[in-house]
């Protein structure tokens, strides 16, 4: 870790910070808002269901539009400045989207990854130029990212700092696109809108945006079974931490970070990997590419919902996101082989997803739980 001097005063810091802030707003325009993609199951009649495709960024995630802001936060905050290194704790995807916008920017990045982040990501990360900081021990990232911090480099702290980042209230923010694009469609205010829980953010914007638009709209969180977020959120327990590691990365975090809001979420469903990883192919299948974990876990966790509404005799929309690119896995969760090694065998569970999406009732496998 290499001290940095200090940050420069007066009219050519600020000057610095006007031209990044035009750099960050024109790649904002530049950008176009991600797909919505419909998909109607056969045995939910009546029930639509949609997946933003947030691996359509230029970075390849939902974790585009959390760098913008955190950048953004950053610099309007006075805590990034000319030359200052970037330093930030990541499970891959959002440090891909640092690093991207980094070299936007002209300044060097470190992520701070567990070692045995996808190895794909780690190359995409050092392809744009950034450093990788590999640490065994997983629950040590934060520490280490502190220490690149106290060197002098500008911590972005995406768990710290998330769900205070974004703007919740508008923006073009995630949810006010979702709703914007669901505006002409047969059920236009969504019953659910699923998705996991990483650093918080994304569940803060959305439950946030859904209650100040007076929606009835309820938020589901999907997460791995014994994440820190399902039990911090059934028993509202700021030092719940995980009762099982998890292979799905950037959600099923082993701690509850600060960025969790319990209060907003309306319902938690609990996803076993094995599913998960089961409904990245079934995903591939309906929709004609592949997307990582986390999507899979979406998936599940819709079907669930949908089932309960189905049983019910209700009719709408369920909203989810599709988080990032299932290339980014090809090295595990992929892998026949690794996931052999790991002992993660999804036929089972993908033959009980497709059951269940031909019928409207739930399936479980042999494998769940």
């Amino acid at each position: 870790m290499t001290h940095v001097d200090g940050p420069p005063h007066g009219a050519d810091a600020r000057a610095w910070i006007s031209h990044a802030l035009a750099l960050l707003r024109q790649e904002a325009a530049r950008s176009a808002d991600t797909h919505l993609l419909k998909l109607a199951f056969a045995g939910f009649p009546g029930i639509d269901f949609y997946f933003k495709d947030e691996a359509a960024h230029p970075t390849g995630s939902l974790k585009h539009r959390l760098a913008r802001s955190l950048y953004l936060y950053a610099l309007c905050n006075g805590r990034l400045h000319a030359g200052q290194p970037v330093v930030d704790a990541s499970s891959g995807s959002t440090a891909i989207s640092e690093a991207w916008f980094a070299r936007l920017l002209g300044l060097s990045f470190t992520a701070v990854m567990p070692a045995g982040t996808a190895p794909r990501k780690i190359a995409d990360v050092e392809a744009l130029g950034a450093h990788c900081d590999l640490v065994a021990d997983p629950a040590m990232v934060h520490e280490r990212a502190a220490g690149h911090a106290a060197a002098g480099a500008c911590h972005l702290d995406q768990f710290g700092l998330a769900e205070r980042a974004t703007d919740w209230r508008g923006n073009n923010n995630i949810a006010e696109s979702i709703l914007g694009q669901l505006a002409g469609e047969p059920h236009p205010e969504p019953a659910w809108i699923v998705c996991g829980v990483g650093t918080g953010g994304t569940s803060a914007t959305i439950g946030r945006y859904l209650r100040y638009r007076g929606l009835r709209t309820r938020l589901c969180a999907a997460e791995p079974t014994g994440s820190a977020f399902v039990h911090g959120w059934r028993g509202r327990d700021r030092t719940a931490v995980c009762s099982r590691p998890t292979v799905i990365e950037g959600i099923g975090r082993p701690r509850v970070e600060p960025g969790f809001l319990f209060e907003i979420v309306d319902e938690v469903v609990e996803v076993a990997d094995v599913e998960s990883i089961a409904a990245m192919q079934v995903l591939e299948r309906h929709l004609g590419r592949r997307y990582g974990g986390s999507s899979g876990t979406n998936l599940v966790a819709c079907l669930r919902l949908a089932v309960r509404m189905r049983a019910r005799g209700e009719r709408g929309s369920i909203v989810s996101l599709l988080c990032d690119p299932g290339e980014r896995y090809d090295a595990t969760l992929s892998n026949p082989d690794w996931l052999r090694r790991n002992g993660l065998e999804p036929a089972a569970a993908a033959d009980a997803l497709r059951a269940t999406i031909a019928s409207g009732r739930w399936h479980p496998s042999a494998d769940e739980g």
